[in-house]
């Protein structure tokens, strides 16, 4: 288990804007899909209404994505861990209208969860896209893809679990090749055998118009 103090953290809480609708979703559906880790770890198998294959969602940002591959996967549950809660109120409002329950939710940061809450080789797959790139030298380190956290994933991942990672700023993909490879514990696949088709997002459609060139990489957890 990795120190929770080790680690910096790679976002700043600044909620932004709450609309009425994704307030009043937060406080109408919460109790249904979202989950409060205590000082134990989660059986996963008891958040779902199936008893299936769990993959994490890191980040999910407004949902939508989220939202996409829960309809085009039934066979999987989707556990999406973010710290905005704009963004967990919308989702929570689609995942009602749509009648899914294959997603649950939890409200807070990833480090503190893995590292207190999950078991190892818990999860089939985890989602990276989008995460904040921390272009600026300076804040780097605060990159959410480092070894010390790569080697928290791998712990938390089923063998052969697959890492899947989306970014659209050239400099983080590299970092992110360059730090995988460095940590050992994944190799690199061609493309995924869980996700049919990465729904775009929000923020793909915001760097596709500021001429951004979309980096997929899919990971897959070494066996020794």
């Amino acid at each position: 288990m990795q120190q929770t103090s080790s680690f910096i953290r790679s976002f700043v809480r600044r909620e932004g804007r709450f609309t009425k609708a994704q307030r009043e979703a937060l406080q109408l559906h919460w109790a249904h899909y979202g989950i409060e880790p205590g000082q134990e770890e989660l059986n996963l198998d008891k958040l779902f209404i199936k008893k299936q294959p769990v993959v994490l969602d890191i980040g999910f940002g407004n949902g939508e994505a989220l939202i996409a591959l829960a309809k085009q996967h039934p066979e999987l549950n989707f556990l999406g861990v973010e710290v905005y809660q704009p963004g967990i109120g919308n989702l929570l409002r689609n995942t009602f209208a749509a009648k899914l329950e294959n997603i649950r939710v939890i409200n807070t940061d990833v480090v503190e969860l893995l590292n207190n809450s999950i078991a190892t080789n818990s999860f089939a797959a985890v989602l990276i896209w989008f995460a904040d790139p921390w272009p600026k030298k300076r804040h780097h380190k605060r990159r959410l893809i480092q070894v010390p956290f790569l080697q928290l994933l791998a712990e938390k991942l089923v063998v052969k679990g697959e890492l899947n990672i989306a970014t659209d700023w050239q400099n983080y993909a590299e970092h992110i090749q360059e730090t995988v490879k460095q940590s050992g514990l994944f190799e690199e696949l061609p493309s995924s055998t869980f996700i049919q088709q990465r729904p775009q997002t929000k923020f793909e459609r915001r760097g596709e118009k500021l001429g951004h060139k979309v980096s997929d990489q899919v990971y897959i957890k070494k066996t020794n």
